[in-house]
């Protein structure tokens, strides 16, 4: 079975127990990830790991965007959302997923058979 191959978004409170929880995967590829602040404990986690980090999201995505299966934005900023969204389109890239904190947070809460709260409370993804 191919691997589903992620990019994150966010190497903060949500996306550092994400991180772990997809590098310890067998089935998932983490091609990269980005945060503005890359002295945070997910890049941290990530370079331990050999995965690619950058502080420039839009680069992370010209580079392995096309080979994404998923971008998990757990940054809880719309205008990333918004770039996200406008990226794919812009890119003419049909086939990679952008998933929401709000799936993200529902996808951990199932793994830990509890409710996981997220950092950005309820952010809307309008």
């Amino acid at each position: 079975m191919t691997p589903f191959r992620i990019i994150v978004v966010g190497a903060g409170q949500t996306g550092t127990p994400l991180l772990r929880q997809l590098l310890e995967a067998p089935f998932v590829q983490v091609l990269g990830v980005a945060d503005l602040d890359l002295s945070l404990p997910g890049i941290a986690l990530a370079r331990s790991h050999g995965v690619p980090v950058t502080d420039d999201y839009p680069e992370l995505l010209e580079r392995c965007g096309a080979s994404a299966d998923i971008v998990i934005d757990v940054t809880g900023q719309p205008s990333v959302r918004e770039a996200l969204r406008r990226h794919m389109v812009e890119s003419g890239n049909h086939r990679t997923v952008i998933l929401h904190e709000r799936i993200a947070l529902l996808m951990m809460s199932l793994s830990a058979g509890a409710l996981v709260e997220g950092r950005h409370g309820d952010v809307a993804y309008a």
